[in-house]
């Protein structure tokens, strides 16, 4: 029979990626998670995790466990706030998994005056390169872009469209191009992450008012710079190393300042809208529920398109 401690502990390794990282979410030591881990595999008879030098990953076994756990957890832990019924007495642990740069830039910020708002209600924030990678046990995950073959409950955030940039340099260079296949001859600084073909660019052409006069172009260009770091790669743009596709969201306030400029701005790239993954559209907890509300308020209006 599972205690409350172990619940609690299973929680902690479902947002955690290896034990030390879930040692430190409950004050314990590396060694002491271990054993306590394996006490509760022994009474359950499962293999819950699986032990690499890297960290830790949960088995199929593992994350139902988890879930199991998460949401007896967050019943207990909702009891004051459901039987009060204010949202003012919001409490327990949130926990949000988002990517580094939308999450230093807006998601810490949105947590903040969410913790000023609700005191009682302790959250953590997770930021990682590959945010569903990372998202066993989290209440809400931010996801820049859809989700394709995923359980996961999109709530729509954010409009966020993707903008070819270069230089002002570069782009006059490249002001002439009238297709996007001519873009092979140019450098092209690739951002790699989620284990995506990153090289390989979707292209539609629209009017001026908008709409698509065209079917899609799909380009692969070459890349002699790769980084998994968004930043980086934007950075090596506004330097003039090449052409990089970002986000609105990032690069937006660059274009406005005239340090980045549009490259074929009549041919646009696949949005990437901002979403809020849940495991569940219905049966959201109270916690989940006031995260999703601050986000909406967060970003209406659009920050990037202020």
């Amino acid at each position: 029979m599972l205690q409350l401690e172990d619940m609690q502990l299973l929680r902690a390794l479902g947002v955690s990626q290896s034990l030390a990282a879930a040692a430190r979410l409950l004050d314990l030591t590396p060694p002491a998670v271990t054993v306590r881990l394996q006490r509760i595999e022994e009474r359950m008879r499962l293999n819950l995790a699986t032990r690499a030098a890297r960290g830790i990953s949960l088995t199929d076994e593992g994350h139902r466990v988890v879930q199991e756990a998460i949401e007896i957890l967050e019943r207990i832990e909702s009891i004051p706030s459901r039987i009060s019924g204010e949202s003012s007495g919001v409490s327990g642990h949130l926990r949000v998994v988002a990517p580094f740069g939308f999450g230093r830039e807006y998601v810490a910020p949105l947590v903040r005056d969410l913790h000023r708002s609700h005191p009682n209600l302790e959250i953590s924030l997770i930021l990682v390169e590959s945010p569903l990678a990372a998202a066993a046990g989290a209440d809400a995950v931010v996801s820049i872009g859809h989700i394709k073959g995923s359980s996961w409950v999109g709530h729509f955030l954010a409009p966020n469209d993707r903008f070819l940039c270069a230089s002002p340099a570069l782009a006059r260079t490249l002001s002439k191009l009238k297709h996007p296949s001519e873009l092979t001859r140019y450098e092209y600084l690739t951002l790699r992450e989620n284990d995506e073909d990153v090289t390989r660019l979707r292209f539609t052409q629209h009017d001026a008012a908008g709409k698509p006069v065209s079917k899609a172009v799909t380009v692969r260009l070459t890349s002699a710079l790769s980084s998994n770091d968004g930043t980086v790669v934007r950075d090596w743009a506004v330097d003039g190393l090449g052409v990089v596709a970002r986000s609105e969201w990032d690069c937006a306030r660059l274009i406005a300042e005239g340090r980045l400029r549009r490259v074929l701005p009549a041919w646009r790239l696949e949005p990437a809208p901002v979403i809020a993954l849940t495991s569940t559209r219905h049966s959201l907890t109270i916690r989940q529920r006031v995260f999703l509300e601050a986000a909406k308020r967060a970003f209406n209006p659009v920050p990037w398109r202020k």
